[in-house]
């Protein structure tokens, strides 16, 4: 008996996401954004891609902060999306629009510095994917004022985590790394690292719908510090006596890492975290 020869099933190919590309906030007073993104921060604007109602502020040639104005009074939302590097935006629309995933049409993006494609996620949140337009631009020159040089982590508020992850770990390849809880025996957080990196973004599980002060807590970027005491006394020789950033006080964290929480004018916090579990 002669069998016919089937071609053979080619494996689908994975998604190339290696770390987080920006995060994108709206602000109130671009001017008060400006002082603490970029003097207490000290952060650097990246002046080709500002605007007259934007701040891009480069945290390293291949991340940055981008800060929108307009943010209206009665709006709690204050995060506009977060983005994921990816090299190759062809591949990856392909197999988003294959799964069925709603896409904005990719474009260049100026502020991001590349080819954005923005998706819709399972909870609503605006995730861009950017393929940059050039080589990664070097590291600046000295004195280098800025108190972190990596964001290591980005928070999205998830209501479904089962939902959340057939997107994040089933579709694009993201893997969970960690997991803990305010108390003993709960979950509050997930961790869910890029496919192709060590950055990773963290589901902030919510049952019911967060109010202003909770979306700022649960929608935020964390960088990496070396030394906490040594973030401190940077922020506290940056701000005056009566900002409430000058009275943050550092804590251990859930995942026993050394933590001090930042809140921009508008309430999104900054955090700053060690890179290590305390000794």
């Amino acid at each position: 008996m002669v069998f016919a020869t089937l071609p053979l099933l080619q494996a689908p190919q994975p998604v190339r996401i290696a770390g987080l590309a920006h995060v994108s906030i709206q602000t109130s007073d671009l001017a008060r954004a400006r002082e603490f993104y970029g003097a207490v921060l000290g952060y650097d604007e990246v002046r080709a891609a500002a605007g007259a109602h934007v701040a891009v502020f480069r945290v390293n040639g291949r991340q940055r902060l981008i800060v929108h104005d307009g943010l209206p009074a009665g709006r709690d939302e204050r995060l506009m999306n977060i983005a994921f590097e990816t090299a190759d935006a062809d591949a990856l629309q392909e197999k988003l629009t294959a799964a069925h995933v709603g896409l904005t049409a990719s474009r260049f993006d100026a502020d991001a510095d590349g080819r954005v494609l923005t998706a819709i996620d399972p909870d609503g949140h605006r995730v861009q994917f950017v393929q940059f337009a050039s080589a990664r631009e070097p590291e600046r020159p000295q004195p280098d004022r800025r108190i972190s040089t990596r964001i290591l982590h980005a928070g999205l508020t998830v209501r479904d985590a089962a939902a959340a992850d057939r997107f994040y770990k089933d579709l694009l390849g993201f893997s969970e790394i960690w997991r803990g809880g305010r108390t003993e025996g709960t979950t509050s957080w997930i961790n869910m690292r890029v496919p192709d990196g060590t950055d990773y973004l963290e589901y902030m599980l919510t049952a019911v719908p967060p109010d202003r002060r909770q979306l700022g807590t649960s929608h935020h970027v964390a960088l990496v510090v070396t030394s906490i005491q040594d973030a401190l006394e940077l922020v506290r020789a940056r701000t005056a006596a009566d900002d409430p950033n000058h009275r943050a006080n550092p804590q251990i964290g859930r995942n026993n890492r050394w933590q001090l929480n930042l809140y921009d004018p508008d309430g999104t916090r900054v955090e700053l975290m060690e890179p290590w579990t305390v000794r």
